[in-house]
This record gives C-alpha cells, sequence and structure tokens, in this order.
C-alpha cells in the first residue's frame, strides 16, 4: 500500500458515543455529546447528534459507551462504524 494512501485512511474521524439503540440488525443509534462555550452567552452547554453506526457482530447494547470511526457510505444514513466498547452499560 502506498504511503500517502495510509496517510489518509488516519485522518479519518474517531470519537465516544453511547449508544441510544441496538434494535436493527447490524446497526446502532448513538448519540456524540460535546460541550462548547454558547456563541452569544458564553455559557457552557452540551450540544448532542445522533449518528448511525454499523455494528458487524451486534456486540454493543444500549447504554453501552463506544468508540467510532468514520467510514464510506454503507447505507443511505450509515456514514461510521463500531471500533470498540469502551464501558458496559451496567444491566440489572
Amino acid at each position: 500500500m502506498p504511503e500517502e494512501i495510509k496517510q489518509e485512511r488516519n485522518l479519518r474521524k474517531a470519537l465516544t458515543a453511547t449508544v441510544v439503540s441496538d434494535k436493527q440488525d447490524k446497526t446502532l443509534v448513538v448519540k456524540v455529546s460535546r460541550r462548547a462555550a454558547h456563541p452569544l452567552y458564553r455559557k457552557v452547554v452540551t450540544f448532542t447528534s445522533k449518528c448511525y453506526v454499523h455494528d458487524e457482530n451486534n456486540e454493543a447494547k444500549a447504554g453501552d459507551v463506544v468508540q467510532i470511526m468514520e467510514t464510506r457510505p454503507l447505507s443511505k444514513t450509515k456514514r461510521w462504524r463500531l471500533v470498540a466498547i469502551v464501558k458496559r452499560a451496567v444491566t440489572e
């Protein structure tokens, strides 16, 4: 593999997110949260966005904290893939 292609792959975004839903087959819905200052009032506010993630082996469950990475489009909405499960949810 040429060096310039290998470097390009390493520039993919990686985020930490919380699994909201695991009801679909091989797909997770995750919530990505980030904290930033409000543009006008400068108060720290939590902004959230929803992403669809490809989970090949259906490993993650709702409530898990996962690491996701940007990938090529896998469907109409899926643009991310599961890299690792950082922390399992407490199940009762």
